[in-house]
């Protein structure tokens, strides 16, 4: 025989569900996790691949990588890229994940970064994936 369930035990049952229902859709969203409380601003493209070019220089010269893309980082022409491509619009976090990974990438990564024969782009410096 199986025992019954009380009144009483149905509704706590139910309140543990609620919670547990209203924890998870309480948690943060994809995309939420990681600004600590950052405004929402775009990037400044001029700013943001200034930045890109002098870790790119010191990553190259540190790791001791010669390409065209260290060369280009490391010279005194203007920068290559100073905008985003059209509808592609990334935010400050965005721009800082990638520097921050920039930075903390190893000599082997950045070699696949600066290869002139076919450059990668890691994850985080990927904005708008599909966009040349």
């Amino acid at each position: 025989m199986k025992p019954r369930t009380t009144p009483g035990r149905r509704a706590s049952g139910r309140r543990f569900a609620t919670i547990v229902v209203a924890l998870l859709c309480a948690a943060p969203v994809p995309g939420d996790i990681g600004a600590c409380g950052q405004p929402v601003a775009r990037l400044d493209a001029e700013r943001f691949f200034t930045a890109k070019r002098n870790i790119d220089c010191n990553q190259c010269t540190a790791c001791g990588l010669e390409s065209m893309a260290c060369r280009a980082a490391c010279g005194d022409a203007p920068l290559a890229l100073s905008s985003f491509p059209a509808g592609c619009v990334p935010l400050v976090h965005d721009g800082e994940v990638c520097l921050r990974k920039l930075l903390e990438s190893g000599c082997d990564d950045y070699a696949r970064y600066v290869d002139d024969a076919s450059p990668t782009v890691p994850s985080e410096c990927d904005f708008c994936p599909g966009n040349p």
